[in-house]
């Protein structure tokens, strides 16, 4: 994600106050998982389709944003309140927060591991060119993880820093990516994969954005892209993995924003970002 110059009356937070933040998206992101978890029936119902009819919404996601928004209104009620499911709020402070109740929905319809919560404080606009991530957590709700980062102060997993991992070349890079719902863009991200395919290690689709840049933090993937993340798909583990080393781009001089987001070890995001640029990955 990139920084910019702030907007004119609003200022990054310090350290204390981020420490704060951070504290705060860790106790959102778990306190829904709990909810989440707990309140899941033996066969979850789709309440409702996003951008297409594979792209679901169930019930848990829109309780699970419900809760946070509530907490966030008691504590932190000048601040806006970018998510998912709702409408969105605005504030006064020039802090919004940005909340996926559930990423990876699929995954928890069909009761497969690779859900979670996540949950980051912006400063500026709320978007993902123009914002600075101050703070966030992303909670894997079936195996009880929780990462978290604040800016200038590291991330973490379960409380234990972590970083991410310099394999030697390219071609030894465990490659995370995910697919859009639309038929025509999976098509041609598709063909995109055949070309990064046979130049890297292989490829996992673990089907939670949020989850595959936390894995990229800890070094449990070498590198991740994707086309067509969502602001809050993307703004908690986006951070996480810059605070554990790891650089984000987009392509052909972008930032990394829902056109493209290409994350990990520098020396391998530039080469990468040049096959997904020769197979326009970022059209279509």
């Amino acid at each position: 994600m990139s920084e910019t110059l702030m907007p004119p009356g609003i200022e990054l937070p310090g350290d204390p106050e981020i420490a704060g933040l951070r504290a705060l998206a860790e106790r959102l992101a778990v306190t829904a998982g709990t909810l989440v978890r707990e309140g899941r029936p033996a066969n979850v119902e789709v309440a409702a389709t996003k951008s297409t009819g594979t792209d679901p919404v169930t019930e848990m996601d829109r309780a699970s944003e419900e809760l946070m928004r509530r907490i966030l209104a008691e504590e932190r009620p000048h601040d806006a309140i970018l998510g998912e499911e709702g409408d969105d709020t605005p504030g006064t402070s020039g802090l919004t927060w940005v909340l996926d109740p559930i990423d990876g929905t699929v995954n928890y319809l069909y009761g497969i591991a690779g859900w979670s919560v996540s949950v980051a404080v912006v400063a500026g606009p709320p978007d993902p060119a123009l914002w600075t991530i101050v703070a966030g957590a992303v909670h894997s709700v079936p195996d009880d993880r929780t990462w978290s980062a604040g800016r200038g102060q590291g991330a973490t997993r379960d409380g234990e820093p972590i970083r991410i991992s310099r394999p030697a070349s390219l071609g030894e890079c465990l490659v995370g990516t995910g697919f859009g719902y639309d038929a025509d863009r999976r098509a041609s991200q598709a063909v995109v994969l055949t070309q990064v395919l046979p130049q890297v290690r292989d490829i996992r689709r673990l089907g939670s954005a949020a989850i595959d840049l936390c894995l990229l933090a800890q070094g449990s993937l070498d590198l991740v892209y994707e086309r067509g993340l969502n602001p809050w798909d993307m703004a908690a583990g986006a951070l996480v993995a810059t605070e554990a080393g790891a650089a984000l781009t987009g392509l052909r001089g972008m930032p990394a924003t829902s056109e493209m987001l290409v994350a990990g070890a520098a020396e391998f995001v530039a080469p990468l970002a040049e096959i997904l640029e020769a197979a326009d990955a970022d059209q279509g």
